[in-house]
């Protein structure tokens, strides 16, 4: 009924989700749309540059949290606001409607002003700003291998003087005293402009901490502003130029000072403050806009102006979530007043720290070793509530299934007594229309063609697509009739193939560009070119300002797809669902004589068997179902579902390939069957040299596969020695169903080193040979495991 977007995985909004989780709110649909899967705990960094903290440690997994509350997350940068239509502009997928938004992006170098840095955040960039984490995260890692490896002391500089930049300071110059050698050791400086330390702290603090800076032999340069990056014309050092004249040589340059607001903020019409913060009331609305939000680093609160801390954005989340269930309710907002007062507790880089409040400061030696054992609770703690979810396998084996009902009867009741009753100040208030249209989708639906999408949605929806023009199309979506006519060019065959199948994933774009290109797999096997499809899909019920939206980002992704395979999508079928759900009828082009084709049985003894993709979707989409997977694995189980196996088809077929299929839902071991029963062969696998997505090993060893897997495991009879690997952390995966997976292919004994060097150049970089074909055996079971 009413969509609450998140841009950013902030704290606050990793609050939020939480609050929604525990206590969803009928009727509202949240989507968070963020860059990074894994969102860092700023409170934890330097104690993971110190080496006390693993990587996991100090992220939230942020898509996986988004799967426990029941939120859609959407792996993308945003660039703009649409505000007029209300919609989230990204920049690689479709605009993103919204009801209601709320921002919580932190904040992004500002450093502009200084000559020769260029964009900070660039890969080799002159030098890396803390924030954004992720991007400093990649640098740190590189510059530690640097120091390692180095031949002498590495000059580092940190430019800033505030709590942050004095502690990241001491944690890098603990990490790299503990993992070099004396001789190696970091000449370490830090550069400020101020006259001392933490100036927004107690003196006791500022000079406890400039004490210890000293005792581990880092310079520090008072009262200087750098103003200038230069690169060292004999070396690959930096000079950072100050305003006085003063050079520092730097093999690193770091830069902790303020930052400001997002460049593309400032398209919006929002009123920003001089550094491009979103300038907010104490709801935390913005100015100009009631149905747009702000917490955390990225907004300025007016009345309450406070220092960028993490414990601002922590303390923001409950009211911030309670405003947006007020808002969406149509219920008057309350206000929020900081803290005036907080505890800092800055750790010193090996495993003590100190206390910092107001004028106050506990900074005694004796102390500082408790001091770090409660910082730790106190983070640890924290990270517990986002991290250590409960597996939705343990929620089903409970049979805690009463939140589903609860959830069900209230969304009725909401929906009875809520029309017409929302915030005067939201144009999404419910009209005569869509009351009527949200209480048909909640009550008994019509089959048949009563089952349709309407026809004003479905026109709309579709009316920015833009199919690839193709003149055998006599009649398609160019002039919609009945059916679609095409032209078969002469001298060419149809190759026909049908693939569908509902949604795994909660981001409708992604999962049309995934249907499409799961479906084209079939056709790059047999050595055939796309020519056109039709689709078919399924869509839930409901208002018809959701799934207007919704059909127009499946069928965007889908035809993007299909665009680039040289495919035309000439018509289809949109019909209403419990699910939503997407297929394709493909036709793609042979020779008539069929030179060119490969089938399944061409597999000849002494060829190689090549595998294009890593495997193991299977169980990953499982343990995502589950809460049982990490963010980062799903990340790259969907890039290699998104990797097309066009380039591949080209590829396998230069180099002669006489056999070939796509892997798909019968997993390795059943495809593999198919192919030497057709061919009249055996075939012998070396499973050490499986490509295998980052995760699935361990997801197997759980226990988490996929519902299909059962049903492929009965082909275990065709493997010939399976006692002596059934214990392999990989034999589980043999039979691990997959979606949009490789193509599997047997190739010249002479040809297989060439190919594998040309599909690695290609991008395909997991591809791999994995065995190869032997003349057929006595025995029925053809397939043989070598380990």
């Amino acid at each position: 009924m009413r969509d609450i977007v998140l841009i950013g995985g902030g704290h606050s909004h990793v609050g939020v989700l939480m609050r929604f989780a525990m206590q969803p709110e009928p009727g509202v649909r949240l989507t968070v749309i963020c860059r990074d899967t894994d969102t860092p705990y700023s409170g934890m960094l330097p104690g993971y540059v110190a080496g006390h903290y693993t990587f996991d440690d100090v992220h939230i997994d942020l898509r996986r949290l988004c799967q426990f509350a029941g939120a859609r997350f959407y792996r993308d940068q945003v660039i703009d606001i649409d505000r007029r239509e209300r919609r989230v502009i990204c920049a690689e997928r479709p605009a993103v409607d919204y009801d209601l938004l709320s921002i919580n992006i932190g904040s992004t170098p500002r450093l502009s002003h200084i000559d020769g840095i260029g964009d900070p955040e660039a890969a080799d960039a002159p030098v890396v700003a803390v924030k954004p984490i992720s991007t400093f995260q990649q640098r740190w890692l590189s510059l530690l291998e640097r120091a390692r490896s180095a031949e002498r002391p590495l000059d580092i500089v940190l430019v800033g003087g505030g709590a942050g930049g004095v502690e990241l300071l001491l944690a890098i110059q603990q990490r790299l005293a503990t993992e070099l050698p004396d001789a190696l050791a970091p000449n370490l400086t830090l550069i400020t402009r101020g006259q001392r330390l933490l100036p927004t702290h107690a003196h006791t603090v500022s000079e406890a901490l400039a004490t210890t800076l000293h005792e581990r032999g880092i310079q520090v340069h008072f009262g200087e502003e750098i103003t200038a990056v230069e690169r060292a014309s004999s070396t690959a050092q930096r000079q950072l130029i100050s305003a006085s004249g003063a050079c520092h040589q730097a093999d690193e340059a770091i830069w902790v000072t303020r930052a400001g607001g997002a460049r593309w903020l400032e398209k919006t019409g929002l009123s920003l403050d001089e550094d491009g913060f979103l300038k907010v009331r104490d709801s935390l609305q913005t100015l100009e806009d009631d149905a747009i939000f702000a917490a955390g680093d990225i907004a300025h609160q007016l009345n309450h102006p406070r220092e960028k801390a993490g414990v601002f954005a922590v303390r923001q989340a409950r009211p911030l979530a309670d405003n947006l269930r007020r808002a969406v309710r149509g219920e008057p907002l309350k206000d929020h007043v900081p803290q005036s007062r907080w505890l800092a507790l800055i750790s010193t880089g090996d495993r003590d720290a100190i206390a910092s409040r107001g004028k106050l400061g506990l900074v005694a030696p004796r102390l500082r070793p408790w001091l770090w054992r409660w910082k730790d609770h106190i983070d640890r703690q924290f990270m517990a509530r986002f991290n250590e979810l409960p597996s939705m396998q343990d929620a089903a084996n409970a049979g805690d299934l009463s939140g589903l009902h609860q959830r069900i009867s209230a969304a009725w009741q909401a929906l009875r007594g809520r029309v017409g009753k929302l915030h005067p100040h939201l144009t999404a208030e419910l009209d005569e229309q869509e009351a009527h249209q949200a209480l048909s989708a909640l009550a008994m639906r019509c089959g048949g063609c009563g089952a349709k999408v309407g026809a004003s949605v479905l026109s709309r929806a579709l009316q920015s697509l833009a199919p690839r023009e193709n003149p055998d199309v006599l009649v398609g979506l160019h002039a919609p009739d009945d059916a679609a006519i095409v032209r078969v060019p002469e001298g060419q065959a149809l190759v026909h193939s049908v693939d569908f199948f509902r949604a795994f994933i909660d981001d409708p774009y992604l999962f049309g560009r995934i249907a499409a290109n799961h479906a084209l797999g079939d056709l790059y096997a047999m050595g055939a070119t796309p020519h056109t499809a039709t689709a078919v899909a399924t869509v839930p019920q409901g208002v018809e300002r959701k799934v207007e939206p919704l059909v127009r980002e499946l069928m965007q992704g889908a035809t993007e797809v299909l665009n680039e395979a040289g495919c035309s999508l000439v018509g289809g079928h949109t019909g209403e669902g419990q699910e939503l759900a997407l297929g394709f009828a493909l036709n793609g082009l042979v020779e008539e004589s069929l030179a060119g084709v490969t089938c399944k049985g061409g597999m000849q003894p002494g060829d190689v068997l090549l595998l294009t993709k890593a495997i193991g979707t299977g169980t990953l989409l499982a343990a995502h179902a589950r809460l049982e997977a990490r963010g980062r694995w799903i990340d790259a189980a969907l890039d290699s579902m998104q990797q097309s196996s066009q380039r591949a088809a080209d590829i396998l077929s230069t180099h002669q390939a006489s056999a070939s299929t796509d892997v798909t839902g019968f997993g390795l071991l059943g495809h593999l069957v198919e192919m030497t029963r057709a061919s009249g062969v055996d075939a012998e696998l070396e499973i050490d040299a499986l490509p295998v997505l980052d995760g699935a090993e361990d997801c197997v060893a759980r226990g988490v596969v996929s519902s299909l897997q059962p049903a492929n495991l009965r082909l275990k009879r065709a493997l010939k020695d399976q006692a002596g690997v059934i214990d392999h952390p990989r034999y589980p995966l043999l039979f691990d169903p997959q979606t949009a997976g490789g193509l599997l292919a047997s190739v010249p004994p002479g040809e297989a080193e060439a190919c594998l060097a040309a599909l690695k150049a290609a991008g395909y970089h997991a591809s791999a040979i994995i065995g190869r074909i032997t003349p057929q055996g006595d025995a029925l079971a053809p397939i043989s495991i070598k380990h």
